[in-house]
């Protein structure tokens, strides 16, 4: 217990600070990083990759050997497509239906990487935290053949997958307004159950990491990007499927695929503006609209 708190604190600390040194760098004001948000203000981009650092930084102090591996993966991984996607951006599609169309199409846009390189890593994660695991997914029973096994494992594995991928995708799909992604993920962290060993030092490093942009992001100087939001998301994913059970896991999928069919459809924005409670909280701390 007291090793556990010990990590906690300083993959808090490690988090905020690598976080902060990243976004008070000279990189904040480099041209290649400086873009025109929703409002037609100059913003930074430099907060994905900054959030990004922080979150793989705390992550080297998660305990159990596993999620560490899967955590670092995803995290990594997500946040360097999504600076491909960020910096070296090609092609006009917008959104899930726009890059898959191009890849039919046979056009290989960088969002389209982004769309299969996170599900991938997400998958090859899932398999790591999966291994060795007494749990037989969806299917598992008191008397099951060495097939089922193999099935409903095999099942968890892609559910697992899908739920860490997925919580990539969203994070992403919020990130339009300030602080709003940052806002998401702290609610997250603060409403699910904690288990220590499992979420505290993961979750030490994601609040670290957001509490030192958050300022900034409030203000709307800096946002999170596919970088910052796509890193968030998977650590975010990789905690949920961790402390959930294989049941839940498929709930917490179902959700997130509806969610993403849904913004092929309507405006994320526009419904958060229209719904009291979530436009306070949306609000909240921001200096633009």
């Amino acid at each position: 217990m007291i090793r556990s708190l010990v990590s906690s604190a300083v993959a808090g600390l490690v988090g905020y600070t690598a976080t902060r040194a990243i976004l008070n760098s000279k990189l904040r004001t480099h041209d290649k990083v400086v873009r025109t948000n929703h409002a037609g203000n100059d913003v930074s981009l430099v907060e994905g990759p900054a959030v990004t650092a922080g979150l793989v930084a705390g992550s080297l102090l998660i305990e159990e050997p596993r999620q560490r591996a899967a955590t670092l993966l995803v995290t990594t991984v997500s946040g360097g497509l999504g600076a491909v996607d960020d910096f070296l951006e090609s092609g006009d599609s917008k959104g899930l239906r726009g890059h898959l169309e191009a890849l039919s199409r046979g056009e290989i846009t960088t969002g389209a990487i982004k769309v299969i390189g996170i599900p991938l890593a997400s998958i090859a994660a899932a398999t790591i935290l999966r291994t060795g695991r007494n749990n037989h997914g969806l299917f598992s029973s008191h008397r099951t053949t060495e097939a089922q096994t193999w099935w409903g494992s095999t099942v968890d594995v892609v559910v697992t997958g899908g739920v860490i991928a997925g919580t990539a995708n969203l994070f992403n799909l919020l990130d339009l307004r300030p602080g709003r992604a940052l806002k998401a993920g702290l609610l997250t962290l603060a409403f699910m159950p904690h288990r220590h060993g499992l979420t505290w030092a993961p979750g030490a490093a994601i609040a670290g990491a957001s509490t030192a942009a958050w300022p900034d992001d409030l203000d709307g100087a800096v946002m999170l990007g596919d970088t910052g939001a796509n890193a968030l998301g998977a650590a975010l994913g990789t905690i949920l499927v961790e402390n959930s059970t294989a049941k839940q896991r498929a709930l917490v999928l179902t959700g997130l695929v509806g969610l993403t069919l849904l913004s092929e459809k309507v405006s994320f924005t526009s419904i958060i503006e229209s719904t009291p409670g979530l436009r306070e909280i949306d609000a909240f701390g921001r200096e633009v609209v």
